[in-house]
C-alpha cells in the first residue's frame, strides 16, 4: 500500500447559494481559517438496576456552531463581509459547502452571525462568522 503524502490545505473554499434554487455555489472569498467538520456523539445512560456495570448507547451529534474566519474586505457588494452580513441580517437559512483541495465537499445549510475579530497594532483585520446549523453535514466524496 502506497504512503499517504498528506494534502495542503491549499485552495480550500466556502461556498453559498444565495437560494436554495441556486444551480451552483458562490465562493466567498479570503477565508483563512475552516473549523472542524463532524462533532461529537453524546452518548446516553441506558443502565439499568440489574446491570453490574454501565451501559450507553450513542445519541445526538452536536458540532456546535462553525467559525469561520476571514480577512476583513468591505470594499464592495460582492465583498466576503457585506455577503455574510447580508445573511446575517435576512436571518435566512441557506446552503453552505466547504470544498478541500482534492475534492472532498462538506454541504450543510446553516444561518449566519458576523463579529468583527479583536485586532491590534500593525494586524490585519479579521471577521468570524459563526454558522449556526440547519442540517446535517453531508460529506460528498469524489468520484
Amino acid at each position: 500500500m502506497p504512503e499517504a503524502t498528506g494534502i495542503l490545505s491549499k485552495d480550500t473554499t466556502l461556498g453559498y447559494k444565495p437560494t436554495t434554487e441556486a444551480a451552483d455555489y458562490t465562493i466567498i472569498g479570503d477565508v483563512q481559517e475552516v473549523p472542524e467538520l463532524g462533532g461529537k456523539v453524546d452518548k446516553v445512560d441506558v443502565t439499568t438496576l440489574a446491570d453490574s456495570s454501565k451501559r450507553y448507547i450513542q445519541g445526538l451529534t452536536d458540532p456546535g456552531d462553525l467559525a469561520f474566519k476571514f480577512l476583513y474586505d468591505n470594499s464592495s457588494a460582492a465583498a466576503n463581509f457585506r455577503i455574510l452580513k447580508g445573511l446575517e441580517t435576512a436571518g435566512t437559512i441557506v446552503p453552505f459547502e466547504v470544498t478541500y483541495a482534492h475534492d472532498t465537499k462538506h454541504d450543510f445549510t446553516a444561518s449566519v452571525q458576523v463579529s468583527m475579530d479583536s485586532t491590534k497594532t500593525g494586524e490585519a483585520l479579521t471577521f468570524t462568522a459563526n454558522l449556526t446549523l440547519n442540517s446535517k453535514i453531508t460529506v460528498v466524496s469524489p468520484t
